[in-house]
């Protein structure tokens, strides 16, 4: 009995000293708390959050769906929280554990309020988005990354500070880092600022059709830090560093409003001047007539000899026609081009192309 009387008191003595001198029970009882906690955070989850998504789906305002997806993540987090502090505050410690454990809870308090500016972010940019006329979509887009990635560096400091880490002297050492990385990508940094001025002067947007002489013509699939990506009308993809858009004339070809036919229709030199004089007067009359082209007095609209050419005379047409659109441009550019041969036929009148007169003398 003796033996078992000593078990007993052996027993008995390690439960109450526990683990680090906390008493087992209370560490039992901790574990029941944080795990109350974790299953009221599943119903939370399940319940709560999924009625604010079906209810706001419900509404037009992009915003309400963008505010309810963002703080998922911290109102899932927060009983993780809350439940370790009440957890915590249960367990009766003392001297370094007593300090450990409250590091514990002012770090995951503080990354819960970072947590929450990350996430807050993102309906902000929303928000942003349907009031700003002055910065473009992917401006927007680069300044919600920067302010996230703000946000995550400042959280990452405060947490490394409760825990006595100074960040000084990390700062000081990226920072003669970030000297040393600037001196060695030059081009790196010149493409970056090249691409937030491409962005805040609106020369281009996904989706734009630009042409760069020498450079690249097509549509802009997506704009990076560092290169543009254009899909060429081959099909092919075409990496651009941004500096070349910075460098150089960049015609948007999406941001046209007429978009213009300029011809030159050769004609025989045995046209006569009555042909001529009707074959312009005919053409004209087409293209006033047709719903196709702008004919407004501030829009130039001409058919007029241009030269005597070597083996033409030749008229400029010059017009602008209502659609931007690149397809039903080429549309109108064949209907144009089919009534002005069915004009000069009409006129019993003919196309030229370049002949050469050979002169034989006989002696």
């Amino acid at each position: 009995m003796e033996v078992l009387n000593n078990f007993k008191d052996l027993f008995l003595d390690v439960w109450s000293q526990g683990i680090s001198g906390v008493n087992i029970t209370e560490i039992f009882i901790a574990l029941v708390i944080f795990f109350f906690f974790l299953f009221l955070r599943g119903i939370f989850a399940k319940f709560i959050v999924k009625r604010l998504e079906v209810y706001v789906s419900k509404s037009t305002n992009k915003f309400d769906n963008s505010l309810v997806s963002a703080m998922e993540s911290p109102a899932k987090f927060f009983p993780i929280v809350i439940g370790f502090f009440i957890a915590t505050n249960y367990i009766t410690v003392e001297g370094k554990g007593l300090i450990f454990l409250d590091q514990l809870n002012r770090s995951l308090i503080t990354i819960l309020i970072f947590l929450t500016f990350h996430q807050a972010i993102g309906p902000l940019s929303v928000l942003i988005k349907s009031v700003s006329d002055l910065l473009s979509k992917d401006l927007i887009d680069w300044m919600i990354k920067a302010i996230k990635v703000l946000i995550v560096i400042l959280g990452a400091a405060a947490v490394l500070e409760l825990w006595g880490i100074k960040i000084g002297p990390i700062i000081a050492g990226l920072g003669l880092f970030g000297v040393a990385v600037a001196l060695g990508a030059q081009d790196l940094f010149k493409n970056l600022i090249s691409g937030i001025l491409v962005l805040v002067e609106r020369r281009f947007q996904v989706g734009d059709w630009i042409f760069v002489e020498g450079v690249i013509e097509g549509t802009v699939e997506s704009i990076g830090f560092r290169s543009t990506v254009v899909r060429r009308f081959d099909k092919s993809l075409a990496t651009i560093p941004n500096f070349q858009f910075a460098e150089r004339a960049v015609i948007n070809n999406t941001q046209i409003t007429n978009r213009r036919i300029s011809w030159i229709i050769g004609l025989e030199y045995r046209t006569t001047a009555e042909q001529l004089k009707n074959i312009k007067s005919q053409v004209i009359e087409y293209i006033e007539q047709s719903e196709d082209f702008v004919t407004r007095k501030d829009t130039l609209l001409s058919v007029k000899v241009d030269q005597f050419a070597a083996s033409s005379i030749d008229l400029k047409l010059i017009c602008f026609t209502k659609t931007a659109n690149y397809k039903e441009w080429l549309n109108v550019k064949d209907k144009l081009a089919i009534e002005i041969k069915k004009i000069v036929e009409t006129n019993k009148a003919s196309f030229a192309f370049p002949s050469t007169s050979i002169y034989v003398e006989k002696n």
